[in-house]
């Protein structure tokens, strides 16, 4: 299956990788896949998935929580890292999907995501009217 996401919003690297995995997953879910084998070329998102490494940020701490409950969806998930120069397939439709705005291309599936899965997390600061500005 091939896909490829239009971020709706600004990403990081790590990110736009968890959302295309997360978003993978319940594709492959949705298609009645039993059995999930997915590459990624990034150790860290292997081993985060894997349970070897901890997520130190708070966003980053969901989508491996998010990722273990997909998991139970199949039979069996398997997460294999492979060398960058393996992913240029990867690589080419992360970049289709920035430059076909509103094009359809036989056989890809252009994916558009309004925001992020994981909600972030926004904390409001009350200042007292009397500190502001003074010494």
């Amino acid at each position: 299956m091939e896909f490829a996401i239009k971020f709706d919003f600004n990403a990081s690297n790590n990110e736009a990788e968890y959302e295309a995995l997360v978003l993978g997953m319940r594709m492959a879910q949705d298609a009645g896949a039993l059995h999930l084998l997915a590459y990624s070329n990034s150790q860290l998102r292997v081993k985060q998935v894997s349970g070897e490494y901890e997520a130190k940020e708070e966003s980053m701490i969901q989508y491996p929580q998010q990722i273990e409950e997909l998991k139970t969806k199949f039979k069996s998930f398997q997460l294999e890292q492979i060398p960058k120069e393996e992913n240029a397939k990867a690589d080419y439709l992360s970049k289709l999907a920035s430059a076909l705005e509103d094009c359809k291309t036989r056989g890809i599936i252009i994916q558009h995501l309004p925001q992020p899965r994981i909600p972030l997390n926004i904390q409001a600061i009350s200042l007292n009217n009397n500190d502001w500005g003074c010494p």
